[in-house]
C-alpha cells in the first residue's frame, strides 16, 4: 500500500456530455469531503457513505460553486487499485472537468503518474502483469477480435498458463539445490528423467506459446501495408475503398498524393494500417522528390505491398524495375480499372498467375530470379468497389495464416512476453544439456535459476523498477 493519494482526469479531454475525475489512496475519502458538498436527504459526505455507493452534490472551490456531481464511493479492499477510491462524474468539458481536479489536488492529493492507477493494482497484488498490459490491449484495441484478446487475457487466461510453467520450473530447481545441499546423495536415475521430462515439457510449452508472438503483434499494433503504384494507377481510390469512406483526394491529375496518407482499418478481424503513397516516378519538383522518398521509406517498413496497375495502361520500363525492386516483400499485385480495355501485360512467370486471388506459394518476378515471396494477383474496380471482398480476403491470407480460434486468444504474448520466454527458453536448454552431460550441479542450478526469472518477468514476479516504468509509462493519464 503507497502513503499518498493520486487523482487524474480518466475520461478523454474535450467538449462531452460527462467527465469522470479518479482519486485513489489512503486519503482519497478526506480529499474528498473537503471539496464535495451533498445535496438532498440521502446524500452522505463520502467518509461517512458506505462502500459502492453514488451520492449527489457539488463541488465548492473556494466558497464557489464548481459544478454539481455524482460521487461513487468504494472503499478498500472491493476496488481496481485495493486502495479507497472516489470517483467523480461532472459535466464534459475541458474547463469543468480542469478545475474539478484542481479542486481535488488543492485538497491534498497529486497528479498522477501515465498509468499509475493500474500500477498501483499491480503492486497491490489486484491484478499481475499481463492483465496490466491487458487494460493497456482493451484500451487501444481497433478490431472485435483484438479486443476479444485482451479480455482474454485481463481474465489471467495467459497467467495460469504462465505461473504453471514456473511452478513447474520452481519445483525442478528445489530438487537440484536440495542435492547441491546434500552432495552425499546422487540423483537416481528415475529422478534425473523425471526432472528431465518436467523440463522438455516447459521447452516444447514456450515454443507453443513463442508460436503466437507474430499473431498476437498483428492484433495489437497492426499490419502496415504500403499501397503502391505510378501516378494515377488509383491508389487512393483503392484507399477509400477499403476503409469504406473517402479519406484520400482522388483526381484525374497525375501526382494529387505528395505526402504519405495512413489510416487503419478492420480487415477480416484484423487491424490493419494502409499507407497510401506518392506515385512512383521520375520526380520532376523538389516537394514531389520528398513524396517519393517517403514513399521509399514507406515501403522499407511496411509488412505488406499492395502494388497498384491501370490495367487500361501498358506495362513500362519503370514498372518492371519497382517490381522487381519489392520482390522481397509479402505483396499483392492489385490490377484496378478492371472496367477499362486491357492493354496490361504483367511479365510474370508460369507460378505467378494472374487469375482473381489466386495464391502463388513461389513467385517470381522478371528482372529479380533470386527473389522470391508469396504473391497474389486481385482484378478490381476501385471506383466501384468491384474485387475489394477478394482483396480483403486475400490482405488478411497472406498476413494470418490459418484460422482464428477463440482459444489462440487466450494466449497470444506480446514483444514483451517474447523476449523473456526466449531467454528462459535458451537458459531451460542449456540446462537440460547440462543434465545429460553429467555436469555439475551448480552449473545446472545457475540456468536453471535464470530461466524462473525470465518466466517470471512475465507476469512480475521477477520484474524490476525500471521495466515497470517502461510498460506503464505508456499508459494514459487516469489509467
Amino acid at each position: 500500500m503507497l502513503d499518498d493519494t493520486i487523482a487524474a482526469i480518466a475520461t478523454p479531454l474535450g467538449e462531452g456530455g460527462l467527465a469522470v475525475i479518479r482519486l485513489s489512496g489512503p486519503q482519497a475519502l478526506a480529499v474528498a469531503d473537503k471539496s464535495f458538498v451533498p445535496l438532498g436527504k440521502s446524500s452522505l459526505k463520502p467518509s461517512q457513505a458506505p462502500t459502492h455507493t453514488i451520492h449527489y452534490g457539488k463541488i465548492v472551490r473556494q466558497g464557489r460553486i464548481v459544478d454539481e456531481v455524482l460521487l461513487s464511493v468504494m472503499r478498500a479492499p472491493r476496488t481496481f487499485t485495493r486502495e479507497d477510491i472516489v470517483e467523480i462524474t461532472c459535466h464534459g468539458g475541458i474547463l469543468a472537468a480542469k478545475i474539478v481536479l484542481d479542486t481535488i489536488l488543492e485538497n491534498g492529493a497529486r497528479l498522477a503518474e501515465p498509468g499509475e492507477f493500474t500500477k498501483r493494482a499491480f503492486l497491490n497484488g489486484r491484478i499481475d502483469l499481463t492483465q496490466a498490459e491487458a487494460v493497456s490491449d482493451l484500451i487501444h484495441a481497433r478490431t472485435e477480435l483484438s479486443l476479444a484478446a485482451a479480455n482474454e487475457q485481463l481474465a489471467g487466461k495467459l497467467s495460469q498458463r504462465i505461473n504453471h510453467l514456473r511452478d513447474d520450473m520452481i519445483k525442478a530447481l528445489a530438487h537440484v539445490e536440495a542435492h547441491i545441499d546434500f552432495p552425499d546423495e546422487d540423483i537416481g536415475p528415475d529422478t534425473r528423467q523425471q526432472l528431465l521430462s518436467r523440463l522438455e515439457r516447459g521447452v516444447a510449452f514456450m515454443d507453443e506459446l513463442l508460436r503466437t508472438a507474430n499473431e498476437g503483434q498483428i492484433l495489437r499494433r497492426g499490419v502496415r501495408a504500403a499501397i503502391i503504384g505510378r501516378p494515377n494507377t488509383g491508389k487512393s481510390s483503392l484507399l477509400n475503398q477499403l476503409l469504406g469512406h473517402d479519406r484520400a483526394i482522388v483526381s484525374p491529375v497525375a501526382g494529387t498524393t505528395r505526402d504519405t496518407i495512413e489510416e487503419t482499418a478492420n480487415i477480416r478481424g484484423l487491424p490493419v494500417v494502409f499507407v497510401d503513397t506518392a506515385g512512383l516516378r521520375q520526380a520532376g519538383d523538389v516537394i514531389e522528390q520528398e513524396g517519393i522518398r517517403r514513399s521509399h521509406e514507406t515501403v522499407t517498413k511496411a509488412e505488406l505491398i499492395l502494388h497498384v496497375f491501370d490495367v487500361s495502361e501498358p506495362f513500362t520500363r519503370e514498372d518492371e524495375t519497382y517490381l522487381a525492386q519489392f520482390a522481397y516483400k509479402k505483396r499483392i499485385i492489385v490490377r484496378n480499372k478492371v472496367d477499362l480495355p486491357m492493354k496490361l501485360t504483367l511479365p510474370l512467370t508460369p507460378s505467378l498467375s494472374p487469375s482473381d486471388g489466386e495464391r502463388v506459394a513461389e513467385g517470381r518476378v522478371r528482372g529479380d530470379p533470386n527473389a522470391i515471396n508469396a504473391t497474389r494477383v486481385v482484378d478490381v474496380c476501385a471506383l466501384t468497389g468491384q474485387g475489394i471482398e477478394p482483396l480483403k480476403d486475400a490482405i488478411k491470407d497472406l498476413v494470418w495464416t490459418g484460422e482464428i480460434k477463440a482459444e489462440m486468444l487466450q494466449v497470444m504474448i506480446n514483444s514483451r512476453h517474447q523476449d523473456a520466454l526466449r531467454r528462459a527458453r535458451e537458459a531451460t536448454v542449456r540446462t537440460i544439456e547440462a543434465f545429460r552431460n553429467d555436469l555439475t550441479l551448480e552449473l545446472v542450478a545457475l540456468d536453471l535459476r535464470i530461466a524462473v526469472n525470465a518466466v517470471g518477468e512475465i507476469v512480475g514476479k521477477t520484474a524490476t523498477e525500471d521495466l515497470l516504468d517502461s510498460i506503464f509509462s505508456q499508459f494514459c493519464i487516469g489509467k
